[in-house]
């Protein structure tokens, strides 16, 4: 009797072991699953952010060439805000490229 005890706990040991098994190899499953996700997740936030910086660009540009008065004639003076207008975007390039 004491052996068919003995038998009787160490199927049901086997039994659950071989659950464990089984739940560890879906868990490392899933874990796979959600880490492409969050490399998914990640690259598209980062083509979003680099969207975004591109549209800021865009915005000051715009912003640039309407403050540009031409009207005076003063041409070291446009000079002068064209250059600065360069070293600001040479500035967000630089930034965007890190």
């Amino acid at each position: 009797m004491n052996q068919d005890l003995l038998k009787s706990s160490l199927a049901s040991l086997e039994r659950k072991i071989n659950l464990l098994i089984g739940e560890r190899k879906s868990l490392l499953t899933e874990v796979e699953v959600l880490k492409n996700e969050n490399a998914d997740l990640k690259a598209s936030l980062n083509k979003k952010d680099e969207q975004i910086g591109n549209f800021q660009n865009k915005i000051k540009i715009s912003k640039i060439v309407n403050e540009i008065d031409t009207e005076d004639g003063n041409a070291s003076e446009l000079k002068r805000k064209i250059d600065d207008y360069i070293k600001e975007i040479d500035k967000c390039i630089a930034h965007l490229s890190k």
